[in-house]
């Protein structure tokens, strides 16, 4: 049986191993490149050149009500306009491999990446939104929250929740986050069903590509950053 603690210590130590250990990447002129990357079995293919292709708008992304990893209320609005925001819908109870220890894996990634690339550094956000506002409170996002702001030449990494359930639904039903509760409470890989969506948002709100677990390659992701960065310069 997975108690609600065991459950988020898998992602907690998923997240201190990273932040302890470097990452291990080719580093040219301090701007990390795509092709330093290395492909891997499940994403086994050459991505395309940064800026050699345009990402349509998608639609615009939506506001809501959310809580700061200190308790303090801000509108979503304010985590996904001014900067190039990867926004991940997450649980820390979730132990599914290729649900959300998979998104925080490559946010993680790009966090540390950023630390080696002051463009990213300065030009991106990542966000962590949990849709189980009952457990993920800000008390435990904060916890999270500590480990990322240790890194202090990387990114902004903001994790966040709700208020409520009343504050979460129009938020994942706008986002398309599907969310239903398992049959057993006490599932080995968390009480909760959901999809895996990871939205890429521009400057102005715009959600220009949403990942799928098929689709979240970091070195994709990387190379959409790279191509709004040049589209949209400082």
């Amino acid at each position: 049986m997975q108690t609600r603690d065991q459950g988020s210590s898998k992602l907690m130590n998923l997240l201190k191993h990273f932040f302890t250990t470097s990452l291990a990447i080719a580093v040219l002129n301090t701007a990390v490149c795509t092709a330093d990357l290395p492909r891997t079995a499940d994403y086994d293919y050459e991505t395309p050149a940064p800026g050699s292709y345009k990402l349509p708008i998608v639609k615009q992304a939506a506001d809501g009500e959310v809580l700061d990893s200190e308790g303090r209320p801000l509108r979503l609005t304010e985590l996904t306009h001014g900067r190039l925001t990867v926004m991940s819908f997450i649980y820390t109870r979730c132990a599914a491999a290729k649900a959300c220890p998979m998104a925080t894996g490559v946010l993680m990634q790009l966090h540390g990446l950023s630390a080696e690339d002051e463009a990213l550094a300065k030009n991106m956000r990542l966000v962590s939104i949990s849709f189980d506002p009952s457990a993920d409170t800000p008390a435990r996002m904060a916890a999270y929250s500590a480990l990322a702001d240790a890194r202090k030449s990387a990114a902004e990494w903001r994790f966040i929740t709700t208020a409520s359930q009343d504050k979460l639904k129009p938020i994942i039903d706008a986002y398309g986050q599907a969310v239903a509760r398992k049959k057993n409470p006490n599932a080995p890989t968390g009480p909760l069903n959901h999809t895996l969506r990871v939205f890429l948002i521009d400057r102005h709100g715009k959600i220009r590509n949403i990942y799928s677990s098929g689709t979240l390659d970091v070195r994709l992701v990387l190379a959409d950053l790279k191509t709004l960065l040049a589209e949209q310069p400082e």
